[in-house]
């Protein structure tokens, strides 16, 4: 029988508090709020200062689910599972009664055999779920609460891999030929020794066969072997972030014979069963410590950005088109790269980053054995509280990591695994006494007794012991790739040997130590893996061939990591909570993608014009003969800006801020930036233009535009922009803006960006924040048409059908 999958994400009950004997199968949850996964429930809750800042001012607690199932006759004798993509957090299981099994940590996939509490035919399963997220100050970032990512039954032979067990590698590749070799690691469960054929075979994305590899081996009962099957593929279509090219891998297996002479004890013997489809890519990377990253033989630069697991309205409960939305316009910016930050994410988006091209570091843990500071009142405002993944580490760090490593490693996106992040942050809470006082990239605010040696805080000098534990894990599991780390306080680390058993090493703000630490360590590679925006840390990638790239803190801003309320989350990133464009886009697109860019964005003239973090806006509204600051960003060497056809000047870019700069009074009409593009042998225009008063709604449905990204539609997310009697974005405009469906579609939130913003998610209206709001709509019948309207005072009623 071919492995089976079956989706059981929708129709689940759900209970937000405690309930004493829910995991009975007798027990009566029909009163219990019905919903769909992913689910989170933290999302749904009004936000409330009492909460921890630390994780966005939103509520935890305890939580359980139920979900009834069948499974036909034909699945009896079968092995069955019962996967999670992930619950946040301390979740325990019971399948029928039956207590399955518990796992702390949020963000690993996770499994239980079901095979003997499972009933088969009209019979009623019920798969009960108990979550503990009663310690809301266990993260430094917003992590959701619940069974925040997809749940699948799986149906299997006796004879079947082991979970995660089937690894594609490419030892070495060539544009003209890739060696393949492929670990089958299969388990006979059966109560036969067995003579088990394995086949492997490669298809291109139009469905054709482009090479098999097969072997037989006998294994016996109850044991567990890998079988090595090796080919090879000539003129392989390459994977890269520019032609991200994949292949279909699928693995079937059949058993040839087994010991016992009767011709009854399988029905199947002989019979090829599909048990995995996997999809893969074939690259070649490699990391010098002189030159850098090279990908397929090219020397390449990773223009990466850091990403957390929310979106805000839905908290961690993400479906895979809001994510593909999100890397479209990063993609979009010349972004190249992403960082898990700073645990595992939800499998959906490993497939989004090998279909759409980004190259990928996967990470694995924010702490180890030391809890970090929680903000409770606001970032490093004290005391601070110490739940965390710490508390689960010493027992659970080996599974957690295997887990990822496992499931991850047929991704061609992935380059590296990181084993955490800023582990060896000062005094947080690893200390030593080589420095007396010591000071990190984060210390604004703290008291100085807090940046001094403490000897009773953990020594610093175990990390180099758990880097080295953890890097061991990893090689046990896949050794194609590099183990890495981002280190926040190399000033320290590098004499304690935190560095010594990593492969690449990672800074986080430490642009300044470039030069003087690949002096000291020869050997080892080095890159930017937690970046700010400033012009100069991108410089130091461009101007030093070692280092292999960098990846900017953030690429979208994120719940939690609140500095004070109602401020509700984190504004590092380039796009916001809604995936809008901020300026900093267009500044980061003009260092980044190599296709001509031309962007002006304005700013009130004051003191601060020499600041590159001086606020900027897509506006040309101000006061008659104010003095406006003028910024072009481009990638072009010189341009021309025009007020209302009359020339300001032709200005080159500035060597010392990458852009171009005006100040000219303000005077309402056209702002026009005009350049010449050699590449494309003619002129590329920005304009901005003086809007008037809001009286118009436009919807705009979001869709995929691309031909290589498999599409999803789950939701449909619609782009709201408030205009004027032109159609003209107001930049500025904040109306409270309503919403109404009719038909066959369901609200699954609004979000318009703005982090001071405390309206409760579950509301049908939002005010519009710079003149914007998201609206994200899940259809629940194809039945009919969706009719939505959104409408504001003082603003003509706008409608969208879907």
């Amino acid at each position: 029988m071919d492995t089976t999958y079956i989706n059981i994400n929708e129709d689940w009950h759900f209970n937000l508090g405690d309930c004493q004997n829910a995991w009975e199968k007798g027990y009566d949850s029909s009163a219990w709020e019905k919903v769909n996964l992913p689910h989170d429930w933290s999302v749904k809750q009004p936000f409330d200062r009492k909460y921890s800042s630390g994780t966005g001012y939103l509520s935890g607690g305890i939580g359980w689910y139920h979900k009834k199932f069948t499974l036909p006759e034909i699945f009896r004798g079968k092995k069955i599972w019962v996967v999670f993509d992930g619950i946040y957090k301390n979740s325990q299981v019971w399948c029928n009664s039956y207590y399955k099994g518990k796992w702390p940590y949020g963000y690993t996939t996770f499994r239980y055999d079901i095979t003997e509490q499972a009933s088969f035919g009209d019979a009623e399963n019920l798969i009960s779920v108990k979550v503990n997220h009663s310690d809301i100050s266990d993260s430094r970032w917003f992590t959701g609460s619940g069974i925040t990512r997809k749940v699948q039954i799986i149906i299997e032979d006796v004879v079947h891999p082991t979970p995660d067990g089937i690894f594609f590698t490419t030892p070495s590749v060539t544009s003209d030929k890739a060696d393949i070799v492929i670990h089958n690691q299969i388990l006979n469960d059966s109560s036969f020794d067995s003579l088990i054929t394995v086949k492997n075979i490669l298809l291109r994305t139009d469905g054709s066969e482009t090479a098999y590899f097969s072997k037989t081996s006998l294994i016996l009962k109850g044991e567990t072997e890998t079988i090595l099957t090796e080919g090879s593929l000539d003129f392989p279509l390459l994977w890269s972030p520019e032609q991200p090219n994949l292949y279909k891998l699928i693995t079937k297996l059949k058993v040839e014979a087994n010991t016992s002479e009767s011709s009854t004890c399988r029905d199947d013997l002989g019979a090829w069963n599909i048990v995995k489809t996997d999809m893969v890519g074939i690259r070649s990377f490699s990391f010098d410590a002189d030159k850098g990253f090279f990908l397929n033989g090219v020397s390449t630069k990773f223009k990466g950005v850091c990403v957390h697991h929310d979106a805000g309205c839905l908290g961690a409960a993400v479906l895979p088109e809001v994510w593909m939305r999100r890397l479209m316009k990063l993609k979009e910016m010349g972004c190249n790269a992403i960082r898990m930050s700073h645990n595992p994410h939800m499998p959906e988006l490993y497939d989004l980053c090998d279909e759409i091209g980004f190259l990928v570091m996967d990470e694995a843990f924010d702490e180890w054995e030391g809890p970090k500071n929680k903000w409770w009142n606001g970032h490093n405002v004290y005391p601070p509280r110490h739940q965390g993944y710490s508390e689960d580490f010493t027992e659970w760090h080996e599974r957690d990591l295997k887990a990822l490593i496992k499931r991850d490693r047929n991704h061609p996106s992935i380059v590296m695994w990181s084993i955490g992040n800023e582990i060896d942050y000062p005094n947080d809470p690893y200390c030593h006494p080589l420095f007396s006082h010591m000071t990190g990239n984060n210390d604004a605010n703290k008291p100085a007794e807090e940046r001094k040696y403490n000897p009773n805080k953990p020594n610093a000098e175990r990390l180099s012991k758990l880097a080295a534990t953890l890097t061991k894990i990893v090689k046990v599991e896949d050794i194609t790739r590099p183990v890495t780390a981002a280190v926040a306080f190399p000033e320290l680390s590098t004499q304690i040997g935190f560095i010594d058993s990593l492969d690449v090493v990672g800074y986080n703000y430490k642009e300044s130590l470039y030069e003087q630490d690949h002096s000291r360590f020869p050997k080892k590679p080095f890159l930017g893996s937690e970046n700010s925006h400033s012009f100069e840390g991108w410089k130091a990638v461009l101007e030093k061939e070692y280092i292999s790239g960098q990846f900017l803190w953030t690429g979208i801003d994120y719940l939690g990591e609140a500095h004070g309320w109602p401020i509700h989350g984190s504004g590092a990133g380039i796009l916001t909570l809604a995936g809008f464009e901020k300026t900093s886009f267009y500044r980061r697109q003009s260092l980044w993608s190599t296709k001509p860019i031309l962007k002006i964005v304005t700013g009130r003239s004051d003191s601060n014009n020499d600041s590159e973090w001086k606020p900027m806006y897509t506006s040309w509204n101000y006061s008659p003969g104010e003095p406006v600051l003028v910024r072009c960003y481009t990638n072009l060497t010189s341009a021309e800006l025009l007020c209302n056809g009359k020339s300001i000047g032709i200005n080159t870019v500035d060597n010392q801020t990458g852009y171009i700069s005006w100040i000219l009074p303000f005077e309402e009409g056209q702002l026009k930036v005009v350049a010449a593009c050699v590449s494309e042998t003619k002129q590329i225009t920005d304009t901005l233009e003086t809007t008037t008063s809001s009286c118009n709604i436009e919807l705009s449905l979001w869709k995929n535009q691309s031909s290589n990204v498999i599409s999803h539609e789950n939701i449909s997310q619609i782009e709201v922009t408030v205009t004027d009697t032109k159609n003209r974005h107001v930049a500025n405009d904040s109306t409270m803006l309503y919403v109404k469906i009719q038909g066959p579609g369901k609200l699954l939130g609004l979000e318009n960006g703005d982090l001071s913003d405390v309206t409760e998610y579950t509301a049908h209206y939002r005010r519009a924040y710079e003149g914007r709001l998201l609206l994200y709509i899940h259809r629940t019948s194809k039945d009919a048409p969706i009719h939505i309207y959104v409408y504001g005072d003082n603003l003509k009623t706008a409608k969208i059908i879907l």
